[in-house]
């Protein structure tokens, strides 16, 4: 591990003390699971998870209008 240094508000150590005399945790490994889920909420992987849990949600849908239709209607006639 590397060692770092960050600033706390009064308000975030106060409530960092608090979740840690609760879970049983130390500070520093809340911290760490803190910047693990951060990570893992911006990674390209957690991006695909939401993108395949979502494909697909209209498939069943039939109160949407015909979308090729309405494509169709844009092109020009020459």
């Amino acid at each position: 591990m590397i060692r770092t240094q960050i600033y706390l508000t009064e308000e975030e150590k106060t409530a960092l003390n608090s979740i840690s005399a609760q879970s049983g945790k130390k500070q520093s490994e809340l911290i760490r699971e803190a910047v693990d889920n951060l990570i893992h909420l911006y990674s390209k992987q957690r991006r695909l998870e939401v993108l395949e849990s979502i494909a697909g949600i209209w498939k069943n849908r039939n109160d949407l209008p015909d979308f090729s239709e309405i494509r169709q209607s844009w092109n020009r006639k020459l």
